[in-house]
């Protein structure tokens, strides 16, 4: 499949295509098997934290283990490369894409939401040309979708004050001048925690401004995406795809079905394999309403 062909048709029939994270490499198995299963589309996908602070180990051994398991329905996309970091560091975010590149990832995600709007631009358009360059379409994110620093603000103070929001006049100009395919916008939405003594609680359920997403797919016609899918007001959700959203991260949930499974069997891998692989078709069936969707993005 043509992933950027792929969102498209996805944003065209009002779907979208979920995208899973995976913090724990041998998650992949049970995830694939899960999406093909449903007969639905998806990715897979592993960030710079999730090798750096949790268990993939690096995105090398991700896309190695996700070669075994790759199917007709999946698709291999590389999250979150910061330029700058949740603990505010600067990333060598250029050699890692190129890394990707090399792997076989067949979508990248650049993420200078942390970044002054000039150099967010400049560093999106420098990843996209390379990414254009190898035959792939690349992601980026405008506005601060919160979660993974360190100290966050409670969810409903985030809500009521629209902190971080992706700006309707910054979206229209970066979709124009980045050359990103897809947009991550901050629209209500947040992260799972990944510092240590957080990393298990339970999300907030989240709310989305759903004219706000239609306003931004609006000013820049292209695929946005909703990271943080995990813990979403369900309603939120459905009507969010319908505004413009392409493509939903899940990450807390499903990593936390692995590991409350793990922990439950004594370490038992295939367990929590098991109980993840149901969980992940209980989420593209009856959450998303994705089953099938394979056939729709064939016609």
């Amino acid at each position: 499949m043509n992933t950027k062909e792929v969102v498209l048709k996805a944003l065209a029939l009002k779907k979208c295509i979920p995208a899973f994270n995976v913090p724990h490499t041998p998650m992949v198995k049970p995830i694939a098997e899960a999406i093909r299963d449903e007969n639905s589309v998806a990715m897979i996908q592993v960030a710079r934290v999730e090798w750096e602070k949790m268990g993939a180990i690096s995105m090398e051994r991700s896309a190695e283990e996700y070669a075994k398991y790759a199917n007709a329905h999946t698709l291999l996309h590389l999250d979150h490369i910061p330029v700058i970091d949740e603990d505010f560091k600067r990333v060598d975010y250029l050699s890692l894409i190129e890394r990707a590149i090399r792997a076989g990832f067949q979508s990248v995600m650049i993420d200078g939401s942390r970044l002054p709007l000039e150099e967010n631009i400049a560093v999106t358009a420098e990843v996209a040309a390379r990414a254009h360059a190898a035959g792939i379409p690349c992601e980026a994110e405008l506005g601060a979708v919160m979660g993974h620093e360190a100290e966050v603000p409670p969810y409903e103070e985030i809500f009521a004050k629209k902190m971080g929001f992706t700006k309707l006049d910054e979206a229209t100009r970066f979709a124009k001048e980045s050359g990103c395919d897809w947009l991550s916008v901050a629209v209500g939405n947040i992260h799972g925690a990944v510092a240590e003594a957080v990393r298990n609680q339970k999300k907030p359920e989240a709310k989305l401004d759903v004219a706000h997403i239609a306003d931004l797919s609006r000013v820049t016609g292209i695929p946005l995406v909703l990271h943080g899918g995990s813990g979403v007001n369900h309603q939120c959700l459905l009507d969010a795809i319908g505004a413009g959203i392409a493509k939903i991260n899940v990450g807390t949930e499903l990593r936390q079905t692995y590991e409350a499974a793990l922990a439950a069997s004594n370490g038992d891998i295939e367990a929590a394999r098991d109980a993840l692989y149901r969980r992940t078709r209980d989420y593209i069936h009856n959450y998303l309403y994705n089953g099938d969707l394979m056939d729709a993005i064939s016609k």
